[in-house]
């Protein structure tokens, strides 16, 4: 690192060295420890030294296992996106007025929780209910390992609740969907200008007399594959940019997808596909209840994990069962 002048090498393997350290750090005291049972042995030879290093031998015993374990989940294959910043998508599904408010609320959970762990989130585009909540909302979320923690999040999120603009007290089931897709850099996505038509129009969406006036919006369209991505938000210069940089995003998560369907055959993970149709997570106001379909996990503080303070209490156990699928394949020799 210290040869390197270029800034953008210094980056890259900034990034290399930060995810290499914890790996050679585990190696260097998996050594230390092994080493340190191995002189016990010798020692436990001598009939006098036995029974005094009895006990610091079963603590290493124990240990042990546990280490190599935690070393074999650093060396199984990784998501490369791991640590990448994303692009979230939350749109109303089916329920009207009442799937755009509990598109709201997920925002609001994830642009909650995204707080929590000090990542930025700024809206790229928008479109409000009527009745409040968001037809679409589309934001980008910049921080270490964004993607890495979200990724199970896609997928079709339901809800059981009684909506306010019911006057008879029923229960009403509605959806959300939302995406999680992988920033990409600019070194892995290449677009020909000649494969984009790139249009400005009139934001239709709240932001005051400049947005009504002015055709600040920006519609990009990849002509190859049909991917239409739009930002309102900002000027139109700064929409072009945020609008290039979704559709990166968009066709670098369809050759991962493409990836991933290829190698669905030999392994599919335990936590899902990340198929966005499939339904992955119900939200039961009325018994406070989350159920995270995949893992056949509830948990009944609802109100914690919809307002972002306790959704690592289903994140964390999503990525252990990831782990756990990994590891696995690995141990098979796949």
């Amino acid at each position: 690192m210290g040869a390197a002048t270029d800034g953008t090498e210094i980056v890259k393997l900034s990034k290399e060295h930060a995810e290499l350290r914890p790996v050679a750090e585990a190696v260097q005291a998996l050594a230390k420890l092994a080493a340190e049972r191995a002189g016990l042995e010798e020692m436990a030879s001598d009939p006098d030294m036995a029974a005094m290093v009895a006990d610091e031998m079963q603590a290493l015993d124990e240990k042990l296992p546990v280490m190599e374990r935690e070393l074999a989940l650093m060396l199984a294959p990784r998501d490369k996106d791991e640590n990448a910043s994303a692009i979230l998508e939350v749109r109303a599904g089916t329920g009207g007025d009442e799937a755009a408010l509990f598109a709201g609320d997920l925002f609001r959970m994830y642009q909650r929780y995204a707080s929590l762990q000090g990542w930025k989130v700024e809206v790229d585009s928008v479109s409000e209910g009527e009745m409040g909540g968001y037809k679409e909302i589309i934001a980008s979320v910049t921080g270490d390992g964004v993607f890495g923690r979200w990724k199970f999040e896609s997928g079709v999120h339901r809800v059981q609740r009684v909506p306010a603009t019911e006057a008879q007290g029923r229960i009403h089931t509605s959806a959300a969907t939302v995406a999680v897709l992988p920033e990409a850099e600019d070194v892995e996505i290449e677009i020909n200008d000649s494969d984009l038509r790139i249009d400005t129009y009139r934001s239709s969406g709240a932001g005051g007399q400049h947005v009504n006036k002015t055709d600040s919006a920006v519609r990009i369209t990849h002509l190859p594959t049909g991917v239409v991505v739009t930002s309102s938000e900002k000027s139109q210069h700064q929409n072009r940019a945020r609008a290039m940089k979704n559709l990166k995003a968009r066709l670098y998560d369809m050759q991962r997808e493409a990836l991933d369907t290829a190698r669905s055959d030999a392994r599919k993970s335990q936590v899902g596909s990340g198929d966005r149709s499939e339904r992955i997570r119900t939200y039961n106001f009325p018994q406070g209840r989350v159920t995270d379909h995949r893992i056949n996990l509830t948990l009944y503080n609802l109100a914690r994990v919809i307002e972002g303070d306790a959704l690592d209490d289903i994140i964390k156990p999503l990525i252990a069962e990831d782990q756990a699928a990994r590891l696995a394949s690995l141990e098979e020799g796949y």
